[in-house]
């Protein structure tokens, strides 16, 4: 079956379902890595993904923003920044599957309250939640702040960029 748009789940509404030992056949979270790049280096600033509205982002779209931003960063400052995504996908996403297609419509209002089966997962972000955050260096500033431009794209939310200076260890 096809995947379902995104503005099925987009609104936060309804019970948090997180445990999965109660419901069978959940898929795992699509996000593959967490933290990318140099880990080992500390870096002076930080540049951070803020939602601008309250929405749920499902782990897909998180996995394609994260895709997005490694490959810009990759090409322009190889070696010279530490991208985090800074939320787990925790909210298990359900679906009751109803009949599609020509007479279909005689029964579409049965079991109206069903729980449905899990499809994925998804982010319950609230207004200035943070998503992702990239720490580079003040050369390439620039690159990371077109990085994190094209990663808001795959999200199904409104985002805004900050930038902060990192304390300096002593």
């Amino acid at each position: 079956m096809t995947r379902k748009p995104a503005r099925m789940y987009r609104k936060v509404e309804g019970q948090v379902f997180t445990r999965r030992e109660y419901m069978g056949g959940v898929p795992n979270c699509r996000v593959t890595q967490f933290d990318t790049g140099n880990l080992r280096e500390e870096f002076p600033l930080s540049l951070t993904l803020d939602t601008e509205e309250a929405a749920q982002v499902r782990d897909i779209a998180l996995e394609a923003a994260r895709v997005s931003a490694v490959r810009v960063l990759e090409k322009v400052a190889p070696n010279q920044f530490h991208l985090k995504v800074r939320r787990y996908p925790h909210q298990i996403l359900r679906e009751h599957k109803m009949a599609m297609g020509a007479g279909a419509d005689r029964i579409s209002d049965g079991m109206r309250g069903a729980f449905g089966k899990p499809v994925g997962h998804a982010v319950r972000a609230q207004i200035g939640t943070a998503l992702l955050t990239i720490y580079t260096t003040e050369a390439h500033l620039a690159d990371a702040r077109e990085a994190l431009r094209k990663a808001a794209h795959k999200l199904p939310v409104p985002t805004r960029v900050i930038v902060a200076q990192m304390p300096k260890a002593s």
